[in-house]
């Protein structure tokens, strides 16, 4: 347990006393984090969930507001649907994301706009037609390479 400070003497230098005290007896030598630089967020107003951040800085997590979040997903379904195997499988996946789309229109949550609309099933499957038209053409084409004489 620490001394109690003396009647008379000033705090300050009391407290820098204990402090120099300390030093001399190696009591701050082995502290984690010695000889490193103070992190770069020092100076940086007080915020609650500090602690929060930085493990999620640390451990690779992000939180993206939910219309953020959704558009994220949107662009990944619409990728999915172009490399799908099947009509079917593009329709379902063009149809599951616009639901969600549909929703968050209906029913905005706070924060950035999701500034989307429900995709075209027609337009997505007929691009994907046109696509795999394209692959195919290109596949049939590459394997017939003659030689000129």
């Amino acid at each position: 347990m620490t001394e109690r400070k003396p009647p008379g003497v000033p705090f300050e230098s009391w407290v820098d006393k204990q402090i120099r005290d300390a030093e001399r007896r190696g009591e701050f030598d082995q502290l984690s984090g010695v000889g490193k630089p103070l992190p770069a967020d020092i100076e940086a107003p007080y915020d609650e969930l500090w602690w929060i951040r930085r493990k999620m800085a640390r451990e690779g997590l992000s939180v993206l507001p939910p219309t953020l979040a959704l558009r994220k997903e949107a662009e990944d379904a619409l990728a999915a649907a172009y490399a799908a195997p099947s009509e079917r499988i593009v329709r379902k996946i063009v149809t599951d994301v616009n639901v969600k789309l549909r929703d968050m229109m209906f029913k905005p949550p706070p924060g950035p706009p999701l500034g989307m609309k429900p995709y075209d099933v027609e337009a997505v499957v007929q691009e994907w037609r046109e696509r795999r038209a394209a692959a195919g053409g290109r596949a049939a084409g590459e394997g017939t390479g003659r030689a000129d004489p």
